[in-house]
């Protein structure tokens, strides 16, 4: 049992992170930039600092749709670059100067957008700025943008540049998320550094979700994303175009409506891939969806847990199940061979400062294969931010420190030094080598490759460095995605013969990614 002081004995040891993962690159405030190319569009993901107490490479897993998918509208006639300033392959392109420059803008990393908005345009690109800081904070953003995209980028893109070349760019873009999913267009994948990513399969089969948490970004006033679901084939077209083993689901909740999710995984198992996807705990309401998902492919599943009081979920308006049952749930998708990456929230208003021991101590005995952790963080324009205002418990508004490792209010049962004490705590005790160990797998067969996984994911941070800083995430990372595949494929046959009705089987596959 861990003593709920333990986190708090002693001064945290400061962990390693190298300077260009905290850095942005230098824009030189000289350098006057090569001569405007017509029909010429940049893409920027800017450079946002890491934390050094989670992994610093788990931005490289996968890469974010939103740029690929904008650029999959980018008319013929136009040239597009995709440029993601978190591959350490210094500051974006500038000879020649794009004629625009689309950049999404995320809180943390607002004030490296506008750096690189101002720059741009002091040197005549036009920049459209887009992105859910832009809805939460538009008068903001519009002092950095020659036009702000509000809503869905991939309805507003081909219109933006249709107004550029006519010299009739407004000011404001806006586009709801009512339309027809399945008429977006793939993204376009060819544009991203296969090298730099463990895939580049970064999947989305539905938008939205059917909770509402008030601590959650799609609660973001102004935010209406109802849930939409692209035809399961779409989904699989993809999966099979970008011809890699392994694939990220990067919906907010795959699992939100059951019936769509029994047919994309009908859909997927006859691929004999592997893939992973966010879910809410309550998909194992049904056991034989559980199934479904794992002769489909499924080896792993990152939960939102958030917190283990139920007065905790119940003030952030989640709707899930009791959380005495999580162990239960859990089990269910361990014995299907599924492994679970639970993600924590800390400093709720019913949390003290026992939380990061009993949470860590839940996370050991129910054997979770990967934990992420989160301060809680009140964002611009979402109801815990308005509640918290009104409280007067905003500490402040240096949106560079809203990133869920900075406490950035006041904690009602610890002071904020005591938050940031005990996330840092719990990430190193999960991170420990004894953590690792107590929580492997049942089935001595999946170790190995748990293992192997777990380190390279969370203990090789200097290594991660060097993966990415030389584009071998990909190449390092493949035999290991392989022989995951391989090794659910043999799990997945001997699943099928078993029939529905007999007892779930035993762990026998590791879910490794």
């Amino acid at each position: 049992m861990i003593a709920p002081h333990e986190p708090f004995l002693r001064p945290l040891p400061k962990r390693w992170i190298p300077r260009e993962m905290t850095i942005a690159p230098a824009l030189d405030p000289i350098d006057a930039g090569g001569p405007v190319e017509s029909r010429y569009a940049l893409l920027i993901n800017p450079f946002y600092p890491k934390d050094a107490n989670a992994s610093l490479g788990k931005h490289v897993l996968t890469p974010t749709l939103a740029l690929t998918s904008f650029a999959a509208t980018t008319p013929e006639s136009w040239q597009v670059e995709y440029w993601d300033e978190n591959l350490l392959d210094g500051r974006p392109p500038f000879r020649p100067m794009p004629m625009v420059v689309g950049i999404t803008v995320h809180l943390t990393f607002a004030r490296r957008a506008y750096e690189l908005a101002d720059w741009y345009r002091a040197r005549g690109a036009k920049v459209i700025l887009g992105g859910l800081h832009v809805l939460s904070c538009p008068d903001e953003c519009a002092r950095h943008a020659d036009a702000l995209a509000w809503g869905d980028g991939v309805q507003l893109w081909p219109r933006i540049l249709g107004d550029l070349e006519t010299n009739k760019l407004q000011p404001r873009y806006v586009a709801t998320y009512e339309n027809d999913y399945g008429n977006d267009p793939s993204p376009r994948r060819a544009l991203l550094p296969r090298r730099n990513f463990l895939t580049t399969t970064s999947l989305i089969a539905t938008r939205g979700c059917h909770n509402r948490c008030g601590f959650c970004y799609l609660a973001t006033d102004g935010l209406r994303m109802p849930y939409r679901m692209r035809h399961p084939q779409q989904v699989v077209d993809e999966f099979k175009a970008d011809d890699q083993p392994y694939a990220v689901f990067i919906d907010n909740n795959l699992g939100s409506r059951r019936d769509y999710l029994h047919s994309l995984c009908a859909a997927l198992r006859p691929l004999n891939k592997i893939w992973s996807a966010a879910v809410t705990i309550d998909v194992t309401d049904d056991p034989s969806l559980i199934r479904h998902m794992a002769l489909a492919g499924c080896t792993g599943v990152f939960i939102g847990f958030e917190s283990l009081s139920d007065q905790n979920l119940a003030d952030a308006h989640k709707k899930t199940p009791k959380t005495g049952d999580y162990a239960r749930r859990v089990r269910i998708l361990h014995d299907y061979g599924i492994q679970v990456n639970g993600s924590f929230v800390l400093g709720f208003d019913h949390d003290r400062k026992d939380v990061f021991a009993r949470t860590a101590e839940w996370i050991e005995e129910n054997r979770l294969e990967c934990a992420t952790f989160h301060i809680l963080t009140p964002y611009p324009a979402t109801p815990l931010f308005r509640q918290m205002e009104v409280e007067g418990r905003i500490r402040h508004r240096d949106w560079t420190l809203y990133d869920t490792s900075h406490a950035v209010f006041q904690p009602k049962h610890m002071t904020p030094q005591e938050l940031e004490q005990g996330y840092g705590w719990i990430y190193q005790r999960l991170f420990s080598h004894a953590s690792i160990w107590r929580r492997r797998p049942e089935d001595w067969q999946a170790i190995p490759l748990y293992l192997a996984m777990s380190y390279l994911y969370k203990r090789s941070n200097r290594f991660w460095h060097l993966l990415i800083k030389h584009d071998l995430v990909n190449p390092v990372w493949k035999p290991l995605v392989e022989m995951t595949r391989l090794r659910h494929v043999r799990y997945r046959r001997k699943l099928a013969a078993c029939e529905v009705s007999n007892p779930a089987p035993g762990q026998v596959v590791s879910a490794g990614v």
